[in-house]
């Protein structure tokens, strides 16, 4: 089990307790949170390289991902879907805006599973032996926990104004309620406890979180299995956003979990209009807070 699951928390709220007015800094700090990512994506596929029996167990994980994936597609949509039948949310149109790059947004998604690719390929047949990658991916996760604090501290956004923000409250929890039923569905057809279940189930999009945490907890096939269903949920709403946001607003950008205040929002701006970004940054922030207190109190339980 994840020695002090809790302890991750700790770099995350004491960066959001630091308050910075450097615009260069702020540069440097954006552009070392994305190097982190992808170093910590290949140190995950660099621990699933170095798994006993990696192909047979690659079969295993493509099923555990194909349950997970559904049953939270299901779930989320279902409750997404519930929130937007109790609270309407009306979109307004106004002038037609520059459309998504959809083809540079994928090819974007594509990025972390060649990162993770690329730490299977080396630790497969390059570095079999290597030893503190737990330790190593951990540290690297904690400094981008502080680096991401810092980041939602200074962006500019006023927590008061974001926790008013009913429709993004109401889509962050509604997110969260349906994913937590998912993950209890889902516990005995993945062979797991409840609480490693919530645990899986709690990522909301945040790949690079999830994959790390939930692969020092319960091993590297497991943390394999988070990374990808959070990679696929960001691929999916990449897809489905344009087609169903004119009709019910709250299960696009909903689904898009963690995602809506960055990645997924440039497809929500431009397919929804300008009144569903706030709702978009609201969910997202919340989300983006609540996953690794989730995650990590799951994980703690066991």
């Amino acid at each position: 089990m994840l020695a002090g699951a809790l302890l991750i928390l700790v770099p995350l709220f004491l960066g959001f307790a630091l308050a910075l007015d450097n615009r260069r800094l702020m540069s440097v700090i954006h552009h070392s949170v994305e190097g982190l990512v992808y170093f910590i994506l290949a140190l995950l596929g660099l621990g699933l390289g170095q798994m006993e029996r990696l192909w047979e167990q690659l079969g295993a994980m493509a099923g555990q991902v194909a349950i997970l994936v559904s049953t939270l597609l299901v779930a989320n949509m279902a409750g997404l879907w519930l929130w937007h039948r109790w609270q309407p949310m009306v979109v307004t149109r106004e002038a037609a805006t520059a459309p998504a790059s959809y083809q540079r947004l994928f090819l974007a998604a594509i990025k972390p599973l060649l990162a993770v690719v690329a730490g299977v390929l080396a630790g497969y047949f390059l570095l079999p032996a290597i030893a503190l990658v737990d330790q190593l991916a951990t540290g690297a996760l904690m400094l981008l926990l502080f680096l991401i604090g810092l980041q939602l501290r200074n962006a500019g956004l006023s927590l008061r104004r974001l926790l008013m923000n009913r429709q993004g409250v109401g889509v962050a929890a509604a997110l969260v309620g349906s994913s937590l039923v998912a993950g209890l569905v889902v516990a005995p057809l993945l062979g797991l406890p409840w609480h490693d279940s919530l645990a899986l189930a709690s990522g909301f999009g945040w790949y690079s979180l999830s994959g790390i945490v939930i692969g020092d907890a319960l091993g590297p096939a497991w943390g394999g299995v988070a990374f990808l269903n959070d990679v696929l949920r960001e691929i999916i709403a990449l897809a489905i956003i344009p087609l169903i946001i004119g009709r019910s607003p709250a299960m696009a950008i909903g689904y898009g979990g963690a995602t809506a205040m960055d990645f997924t929002l440039p497809v929500i701006r431009s397919s929804g209009g300008l009144s569903c970004v706030p709702v978009a940054i609201a969910s997202g922030f919340l989300l983006s807070f609540i996953s690794p207190v989730l995650m990590g109190m799951f994980l703690a339980a066991g």
